[in-house]
């Protein structure tokens, strides 16, 4: 009887260090958890009238090595923490030269030294680590953007030198700042 009830109690504990390890994880970029270590950022622009967003957890540099340390070099990377970053437009897009039908895609990266690939991926809703590569709807070179003069501390996506239906899709973290073209086709 004692054994049968040691193992509930186990059991049960197990359980419960399961779903607080989750809960803990998902308060990581949950926009209503207090001082989340990665929050929740946004970078948005209206193209053609129509809306291109980008949904992403930001992090912050802590004092690490990011590119080369904490993120290798020429290896996938989620391009932000936790869930994978989200991109979602209203308009078909043209990124660098890639064709993007209207949808939701996620976003991975693979930060080289000299270089970077973009990745948009078929796949959403899942957590940044479980990247298929069978889901990709293509990559793209970006291009090296003017460094930053001091570290950039928190990651951050944003859209720059917006005109019409163009713009550039920006990539900023620690001494890194690379882009993309991205224009609204209809």
């Amino acid at each position: 009887m004692n054994r049968k009830l040691f193992g509930c109690r186990t059991t049960l504990l197990a359980l419960a260090a399961l779903l607080f390890a989750l809960a803990q994880a998902h308060a990581q970029c949950d926009p209503h958890a207090a001082n989340p270590p990665s929050p929740p950022a946004q970078a948005a622009v209206t193209l053609n009238g129509k809306s291109v967003t980008v949904d992403y957890c930001a992090p912050s540099m802590r004092g690490r090595k990011i590119f080369g340390g904490v993120v290798p070099y020429d290896h996938w990377w989620r391009t932000g923490a936790n869930t994978s970053t989200t991109l979602k437009t209203a308009t078909d897009l043209r990124i660098g030269k890639l064709m993007v039908p209207a949808g939701t895609y996620s976003i991975y990266s693979i930060p080289e030294e000299k270089g970077w690939k973009l990745i948009i991926n078929k796949q959403t809703g899942q957590w940044g680590t479980k990247y298929d590569p069978a889901q990709d709807l293509g990559r793209v070179d970006m291009s090296e953007g003017t460094l930053p003069s001091a570290p950039v501390e928190t990651f951050k996506i944003n859209f720059e030198r917006t005109d019409g239906n163009k713009t550039e899709l920006h990539l900023h973290w620690e001494t890194t700042n690379v882009f993309v073209a991205v224009e609204a086709i209809n």
